[in-house]
């Protein structure tokens, strides 16, 4: 299966399953991830083109609910797509949102190695405005959906892909909210084309990111765009995924409430 492709039979297969049972399996030649199927109607890997006719492969989520939805795309660490970004996808669509979370390997390289070292070495050959037209191809993508609102889309990203959806935000006129969790910003002379809302979630033990804040907030607040962030005591870098500082604590709930608060807003 190239470029980490799924059989549609497969697909459609597991979307049985995940009717039937509380927890469903989506197996690859080298992943395997377990989702919980409590939280959507329906989950599924997809592929849609790129600008350059590439194929990008993205885990797909949808809510429980009678009418269209706003739309959220996940973007994920720099060891590209691993089995914790569709988690989020999933907890997203629970609250409500069409949610995708698009492997941003796959157009050059295939799918996502399983052993992060060598996924940390492709994402650092990505060029920042592929990565900005690939992201423009998942928002395409969303507004093909009739289950989707259109135009209503907003982003996410994780320590590489926070750093992407802030630069994405400067390069989207369109887009209606970014956060950014622990990313670093965007060159500030870009800054000025950003329309969106943003929000920052900043762990309190990485002053490599938290350091620039002060700047960032002042160049943000001379464009006369809305950004507001919150650094989260006893957390480091990446405290949002299981496994790093402050992960196991009361934080990461909080930092949840406020991320989803700030798309209420934005979005609704």
């Amino acid at each position: 299966m190239r470029r980490g492709s799924v059989p549609t039979i497969v697909v459609a297969v597991l979307g049985v399953v995940a009717g039937a049972a509380g927890t469903w399996l989506i197996a690859g030649p080298r992943h395997a991830l377990a989702l919980t199927a409590d939280p959507t109607t329906h989950g599924e890997w997809v592929k849609f083109a790129n600008a350059t006719g590439d194929s990008i492969r993205a885990y797909v989520a949808y809510p429980e609910r009678k009418d269209k939805a706003p739309a959220i795309i996940v973007i994920h660490e720099i060891f590209g797509l691993s089995s914790w970004e569709p988690t989020v996808v999933d907890r997203l669509a629970a609250e409500g949102y069409v949610a995708i979370a698009p492997d941003l390997l796959s157009p050059r390289f295939g799918l996502t190695p399983a052993n992060p070292d060598s996924g940390r070495k492709l994402t650092a050959l990505l060029v920042p405005d592929q990565v900005n037209a690939d992201l423009d191809a998942a928002f395409g993508y969303l507004n093909t959906l009739p289950a989707v609102r259109k135009d209503d889309i907003a982003s996410i990203g994780f320590c590489w892909g926070g750093g992407k959806s802030f630069r994405y935000a400067t390069a989207n006129p369109k887009l209606k909210a970014a956060v950014v969790c622990y990313g670093p910003p965007p060159d500030s002379t870009l800054i000025p084309g950003i329309r969106a809302r943003v929000l920052g979630v900043y762990g309190e033990d990485d002053a490599r990111i938290n350091a620039s804040l002060p700047d960032v907030e002042r160049q943000m607040k001379a464009a006369k765009i809305s950004f507001e962030y919150r650094i989260y005591p006893g957390t480091g870098h990446g405290f949002l995924r299981p496994g790093r500082k402050g992960s196991d604590g009361e934080q990461v709930e909080k930092a949840w409430t406020s991320i989803l608060r700030f798309y209420h807003d934005a979005l609704h």
